[in-house]
């Protein structure tokens, strides 16, 4: 393949850590407001969920089948294509059985986060912060080589990943400040997580970069669709429900699929 200008490297890693650092915008939102709106938060996580399985399994699965099939025909290229997109879910499921993502379960008002016991609370702050990070890497990976091949697919996915990186910056902040009383620490907390994407994304792509073919980006691409469907299905959607007083979640869902639908015609044009 021919090279990748170095202007498009430099924006692919601008747009990722971009997403990234929106965890630290979770964070501030805890210091700034002790009654954030659940209603809207399941609406925009749910939001972003749509957007994310939309985009790929309408574009990034695409592009990855496409890609197979120019190395290797139409039969073989669909094969290779959901064969990867299946071993991406399987590798986020690894992930998670190995490195528990537990923001789902963090909120202001949870008993123990009001409870004396700072030694424990910091030690939950520094499981969460550790087990985000971990499930940030592929995050990141998934925004930069989105946006190598097409920034029309890139930008979407990397709005929808910087709303789900929200509640993130918001689970690392709450422990690591009650532990702490420290908001420094925790916004730091939360950017070093953050920073976790384009870390990511840099290492992906020198591990990849000798390598680059159109079975590699097909690879690739498989793999980040089938881990941005999982992280939609089994994190943002679920999530969403948790906080939702009426139908937001379907309503957010809907949206972020029409939105990103919509933003894809644009485009195109």
């Amino acid at each position: 393949m021919d090279p990748i200008p170095t202007s498009n490297l430099l924006l692919a890693l601008a747009v990722t850590t971009a997403a990234g650092l929106a965890t630290g915008l979770g964070g501030l939102l805890v210091f700034a407001s002790r009654t954030p709106n659940p209603r809207l938060l399941a609406f925009g996580l749910a939001f972003a969920g749509g957007a994310m399985v939309y985009v790929s399994l309408t574009e990034i699965l695409t592009k990855s089948i496409e890609a197979f099939t120019l190395g290797f025909g139409d039969r073989f290229g669909f094969t290779y294509g959901t064969l990867w997109f299946l071993g991406g879910v399987l590798l986020i499921v690894a992930i998670d059985r190995l490195v528990p993502n537990p923001h789902e379960r963090l909120a202001v008002d949870d008993p123990y986060f009001r409870e004396n016991n700072r030694d424990y609370i910091r030690r939950v702050g520094l499981l969460t912060a550790v087990a985000i990070t971990a499930h940030n890497f592929p995050e990141g990976l998934a925004t930069f080589f989105a946006m190598l091949e097409n920034p029309g697919i890139g930008l979407p996915l990397a709005f929808a990943i910087a709303i789900h990186n929200i509640p993130e910056g918001i689970a690392i902040a709450i422990p690591v400040y009650y532990a702490t009383h420290n908001k420094a620490y925790a916004f730091v907390a939360c950017l070093v997580s953050g920073m976790a994407e384009p870390v990511g994304a840099v290492l992906g792509y020198l591990v990849l970069a000798p390598y680059l073919s159109q079975a590699v980006f097909g690879a690739v691409f498989g793999v980040i669709a089938g881990v941005m469907v999982f992280l939609a299905l089994d994190e943002l959607l679920p999530t969403a429900k948790r906080y939702a007083k009426g139908h937001e979640t379907v309503y957010g869902l809907v949206t972020g699929m029409g939105a990103l639908a919509v933003s894809l015609v644009l485009f195109k044009w």
